[in-house]
């Protein structure tokens, strides 16, 4: 996805909307939480020579989490389209990059180790399939292709590539979602998950002017069903893939409906995983009021996510935790809720108090994350999912692999067309075989 920033992908949506939703004591904290003191892992921050493939919007962020990072040397940055305007605001962040037409040339130069593809949907097979010819290492954005058979032949390649191959599915690299799945994996802090819901909702045409025809078409791809996979399977594919992350479990089914002529603005989807747990999806592109989360029930407590903070709200029943004495609470709504710190057990193991020395801090975004853990697996030279956010001791797997931007595509794309036909698909293993 190249046009929507992962910003709006992530909590976009008016504090007055968060409010609402949250209960007026959370207004004060509606930013993204990290922690003062993060330690750095034992990773050299060598440096690691890139280049950005697609600087639309999505590139252009990605550019922006490069220049947070220690290391990255940005050295080309490649669209076809360049006029002066354009060029200029593609290199705003990387401002000693060389602007390029052609992506095959960045290909030629044997300095640059990794490429970041962020072109629109479509046209990632080809770029994809050159690059880890050509021996570089490859950030894919997600969703993999606007067809299963491009994807598939995308995640082939990335599957059996000797370079690194990573998706840009930034839940799985994102620190905070990491921290919950922990709570998940526990099996007796959530308890049996009952179900699954997620949202977002963002007042956008999605339609960009253009100074040509020509050029009105690249921008407004996303418009266009042959081009791309609707609402549902460019957005709600990074959160219904969250729930596919965390349950350990392929789709069984999902059926949906939606409202737009040709493309649907507004979608409503049900995911139906094993064991009896639905995900229910929603988004629009008629309100903002809401913005995006994502919700975990289970039978002792439930999750809240909402960008880079995330809140536990316990069942009356529900067994004492050891460290709720440390826990700082909100209320949220009408429910109290325990704030989840992605790096609490930092701050214990210094004898500090999570909640005391958080602090709000932009830079911290799921994005610059996706990219971090891109950096630090080619400076390793094999997989991982290590930022500076990691806790000691503690090394999380690369989970944005190829099979998982793969059943992520599949996935999104058969919601569209639910959505679109109003027919429930059912899944077979064999859809989601490599």
């Amino acid at each position: 996805m190249s046009d929507v920033t992962r910003r709006d992908l992530l909590g976009r949506g008016s504090v007055l909307a968060l409010g609402m939703l949250l209960g007026s004591q959370s207004l004060g904290h509606a930013e993204e939480l990290t922690l003062e003191y993060q330690e750095t892992q034992e990773i050299p921050q060598t440096p690691v020579t890139v280049a950005v493939i697609g600087a639309g919007e999505q590139g252009r962020e990605i550019l922006k989490s490069l220049s947070y990072l220690t290391g990255p040397v940005v050295k080309y940055v490649c669209d076809s389209y360049s006029s002066p305007l354009f060029q200029k605001k593609a290199l705003e962040n990387a401002p000693k990059a060389t602007f390029v037409n052609d992506y095959k040339k960045v290909l030629d130069d044997k300095t640059v180790q990794g490429v970041f593809v962020a072109t629109p949907t479509h046209l990632h097979k080809q770029i994809v399939l050159d690059a880890l010819a050509a021996g570089k290492h490859v950030f894919c954005e997600a969703p993999l292709a606007h067809t299963i058979e491009d994807a598939r032949a995308i995640a082939l390649a990335g599957k059996n590539a000797k370079t690194i191959f990573q998706v840009g599915l930034h839940n799985r690299t994102n620190p905070q979602h990491h921290h919950v799945k922990d709570f998940i994996d526990s099996g007796k802090t959530m308890g049996n998950v009952a179900r699954c819901s997620a949202q977002w909702n963002l007042k956008s045409s999605w339609r960009r002017a253009a100074p040509t025809p020509e050029r009105e078409s690249e921008l407004n791809w996303r418009l266009d069903q042959t081009r791309a996979n609707g609402l549902v399977g460019e957005v709600g594919i990074h959160q219904i893939d969250t729930a596919t992350w965390y349950l350990k479990s392929l789709p069984l089914s999902v059926s949906g409906f939606g409202t737009g002529e040709g493309f649907l603005r507004t979608v409503t989807c049900v995911v139906q995983y094993p064991e009896g747990v639905n995900l229910t999806y929603d988004a629009t592109l008629g309100s903002s009021f809401g913005g995006s989360f994502e919700l975990i029930q289970g039978g002792q407590c439930a999750i809240l996510l909402r960008g880079q903070r995330g809140w536990m709200f316990k069942e009356s029943d529900a067994d004492n935790l050891g460290w709720e004495v440390y826990a700082r609470r909100e209320q949220v709504g009408d429910e109290t809720g325990i704030m989840l710190v992605a790096n609490a057990s930092k701050a214990l193991a210094q004898g500090l108090e999570p909640a005391k020395v958080a602090q709000m801090n932009a830079k911290q975004t799921p994005n610059r994350y996706a990219c971090e853990t891109f950096l630090n697996s080619i400076r390793l030279g094999k997989p991982t999912g290590i930022t500076e956010a990691t806790k000691p001791g503690y090394n999380p797997k690369m989970y944005a692999t190829a099979e998982a931007g793969f059943v992520a595509t599949v996935v999104g794309i058969k919601a569209n067309e639910a959505a679109l036909t109003g027919n429930k698909i059912t899944f077979s293993k064999e859809m989601f075989a490599l």
